[in-house]
């Protein structure tokens, strides 16, 4: 090989060389850096936006990847859900990580559990709330709400009642809505009216607070609630059971002053 045809050579592997380096998607992302982080900037600015209400003063936001993260404080938890709510709708975002602190009130956990097991036991009434058996627990201003709720708007209505209280940092939704069955709710209603038919449990039904919450799930009913007697638990128990339709029965009537005991 002479050396006009070595030099072609070179020249033509320098060529292909430049071509497949131009090409690389590393040297793409690297030639235009400006870009990438004017688009990221745009974002954020986009997210941030959405944040102009006065509850989120104290509200910052960053977007890297797709991913917004939320961090600073606010006063209530429902401020920091709504903060979630709206970044989430923000161009260019795709999910959220929420380290927003609640820096509200600082109240001992007895007190909280005790002011939302009663706002939680008024709520919705006249709703349906009697077929609702929604239990309340607070460890560290983190409250978990529990049981069943006989359909979303009130499990809803539950939630945010939680989520408004000063002194709530965060919030466990473990509360099983009931299937929507119309033999369900004819169910709930006929055991209703069994159980405060009988002379001595229709105190139960003067209080929206205290009264015998009666579950349906499938045929199968459950008990909850506190009465004064053992013999007004025992009522209940077969009031409910001789209703036509019910499956099974469990009474977590929980007597005065006793512990709870399970039939």
């Amino acid at each position: 090989m002479n050396r006009n045809t070595r030099s072609i050579g070179a020249a033509f592997s320098a060529v292909l060389l430049a071509g497949a380096l131009l090409n690389s998607p590393l040297v793409a992302r690297a030639a235009a850096p400006g870009q990438t982080a004017g688009a990221q900037g745009q974002e954020n600015s986009a997210a941030q936006a959405r944040l102009g209400k006065k509850q989120f003063q104290n509200v910052h936001v960053t977007v890297e990847n797709g991913v917004a993260t939320l961090t600073g404080t606010v006063d209530l938890y429902e401020h920091k859900a709504d903060a979630q709510k709206s970044v989430l709708h923000a161009k260019g975002v795709n999910a959220v990580r929420n380290l927003i602190e609640v820096a509200g009130p600082a109240i001992a956990d007895k007190d909280l559990q005790a002011k939302l097991v009663e706002k939680v036991a008024y709520d919705r009434v006249g709703y349906g709330n009697v077929f609702d058996a929604i239990g309340v627990k607070v460890e560290n201003g983190m409250v978990t709400l529990e049981g069943h709720a006989h359909d979303y708007p009130n499990r809803d209505s539950a939630l945010a009642t939680v989520a408004t209280t000063p002194g709530v940092k965060d919030v466990v939704d473990n509360i099983e809505v009931d299937p929507d069955s119309l033999m369900d709710d004819r169910t709930r209603v006929a055991v209703a009216r069994a159980v405060y038919s009988f002379p001595s449990l229709n105190k139960y039904g003067v209080d929206p607070e205290m009264p015998i919450r009666i579950s349906v799930q499938n045929g199968n009913v459950a008990l909850y609630g506190q009465v004064s007697s053992q013999a007004d638990k025992e009522a209940a128990f077969i009031q409910a059971n001789a209703v036509s339709g019910v499956f099974s029965v469990k009474n977590y009537l929980q007597v005065a002053g006793q512990a709870t005991e399970r039939q």
